[in-house]
């Protein structure tokens, strides 16, 4: 397993750097973000830990430009700062977990190893289906990819998945905690909200059929309802 660490404190990022290579994980270090950014184009890693202020190119920047280059690979952010909003712009991005400093090495292992295993399974939504019809949409699961009208939209991976997770349970009361579990493996308050972000993402990209409703059940969750043609005689 590659990981590469962005990290600009120099004794923290050897001191990670020594014990994740103690953990058997081939790592690379960098000290600010455009250095991050290079080293993640010329080489392939399985998981990215960011710090958040970085030098030259701030960690949230760094995750978008990773992301428009690879939206699959996961990534974890390391940071001195706690407030909600930045865990909150932090899953929106797609960050995976949010871990904040000062931290045991162990709890950091145990986090990488959960986001490890979970980005290893092959579907995170339990289903051979791949092919959706949603109203004027065509929805093709397997290669991300939304078509209207001939116009053809990429999905990001997370978008993708909740996406098929909606058409699974069309017309009945999808639980967010459910939904939840099942696209990121845990349950938790910042990866609801994150979740949340995806809804609202998906009810823009599938504005222009208004028989699409992505309608909120108060502290519940989500229906996601097609309506049927009109006829006109």
């Amino acid at each position: 397993m590659r990981i590469l660490i962005v990290e600009d404190d120099t004794s923290l990022g050897f001191l990670l750097m020594e014990f994740l290579e103690s953990e058997n994980f081939d790592v690379k270090l960098c000290r600010d973000g455009e250095s991050g950014l290079k080293t993640f184009q010329k080489h392939a890693f399985d998981l990215c830990l960011l710090d958040i202020m970085l030098p030259k190119m701030d960690g949230f920047t760094l995750a978008q430009k990773i992301r428009q280059i690879n939206d699959t690979v996961p990534f974890l952010f390391l940071t001195a700062r706690s407030m909600k909003s930045d865990k909150l712009k932090g899953f929106s991005i797609g960050a995976e977990d949010y871990i904040t400093k000062p931290f045991d090495d162990e709890e950091l292992l145990c986090r990488i190893n959960v986001i490890m295993r979970r980005s290893q399974k092959t579907t995170p939504v339990e289903s051979t289906q791949s092919q959706f019809k949603i109203g004027q949409y065509d929805f093709d699961y397997s290669l991300q990819k939304l078509c209207l009208n001939g116009q053809t939209l990429r999905l990001t991976e997370k978008e993708n998945e909740v996406l098929k997770l909606l058409c699974l349970n069309e017309n009945k009361i999808l639980r967010r905690e459910d939904a939840v579990e099942q696209i990121y493996g845990k349950k938790d308050y910042f990866l609801g909200r994150s979740f949340d972000v995806f809804i609202s993402r998906l009810r823009k990209i599938l504005k222009d059929d208004p028989r699409i409703t992505i309608e909120n059940v108060y502290n519940v969750g989500f229906i996601f309802k097609v309506g049927q043609e009109t006829e006109i005689n």
